[in-house]
């Protein structure tokens, strides 16, 4: 059984005009969804679109929720490497190939201001994107976690997120669908959740009351525990990223 490998990607959109996240969401679903009618095992390279694909699977595509900390505006989407290493990822690393013309030239040239990638590599045990489509799996509202781990302890954190993290979270009504180790570095991890906002809300909550903070509702304090244990790995910035699907993913609600 050979790894999951993915890719996310953070683009960034300045100067502020909120139509060019709308223009990037849009385009990237409609053509990814014509990708989707390819036949297996055909990648394309084509002038204006890059590498074209069905084993490059658009998996999730999200708008950053501006008012939880994120600079305003981005757009995050989450990709499928359909065989791992040697098929999506391999597809992708072609058109770097002689570096040819085709790979400067894109429909969305001077939308975008910029992009930051990450290649994922799925920790042991982790959730696999092609079996939660399957279900099929949608939230109303994802989080994405990126944390700085001491080097050599992603395989480490993520196993014990997995492990004491996962279920607590789930009593709140998060669900783990992801769980990385980020590739061609040794200080990196991301994990991927499913929430709604009402779950959202409530364990936000249950963490105040915990800290003494919130005397309405009922507190969780392993929810405090977890940040303490949580320290055991990290080695630098933790930061969770709120995101609502774009109608139209896969991973979003039907409309």
């Amino acid at each position: 059984m050979r790894r999951g490998i993915y890719l996310l990607e953070e683009v960034q959109f300045h100067p502020m005009n909120s139509r060019k996240p709308l223009e990037y969401l849009t385009w990237l679903t409609q053509y990814k969804r014509e990708d989707d009618r390819m036949a297996a095992g055909a990648p394309e390279l084509t002038s204006g679109l890059s590498v074209r694909s069905r084993e490059i699977d658009l998996v999730g595509a999200f708008y950053a929720v501006g008012i939880t900390g994120h600079t305003q505006f981005k757009a995050v989407t989450l990709w499928d490497c359909h065989g791992g290493w040697n098929g999506g990822w391999r597809q992708m690393m072609d058109i770097y190939d002689g570096v040819k013309e085709k790979l400067f030239l894109s429909d969305i040239d001077d939308l975008r201001h910029s992009a930051y990638s990450r290649p994922l590599g799925s920790a042991p045990g982790g959730p696999a994107l092609a079996d939660l489509l399957a279900e099929p799996y949608a939230a109303p509202f994802y989080v994405f976690e990126s944390a700085t781990v001491k080097p050599g302890a992603a395989l480490d954190y993520l196993a014990a997120v997995q492990e004491e993290r996962a279920p607590v979270l789930a009593e709140h009504g998060q669900r783990l669908i992801g769980s990385y180790e980020v590739q061609f570095c040794d200080t990196e991890v991301v994990t991927f959740w499913g929430t709604g906002l009402d779950e959202h809300l409530a364990l936000q909550r249950s963490r105040d009351a915990a800290l003494g903070l919130d005397d309405e509702v009922e507190p969780d304090h392993r929810l405090l525990s977890w940040r303490k244990r949580a320290r055991e790995f990290l080695d630098g910035p933790w930061r969770e990223n709120l995101l609502a699907p774009f109608p139209g993913s896969k991973l979003a609600p039907p409309s």
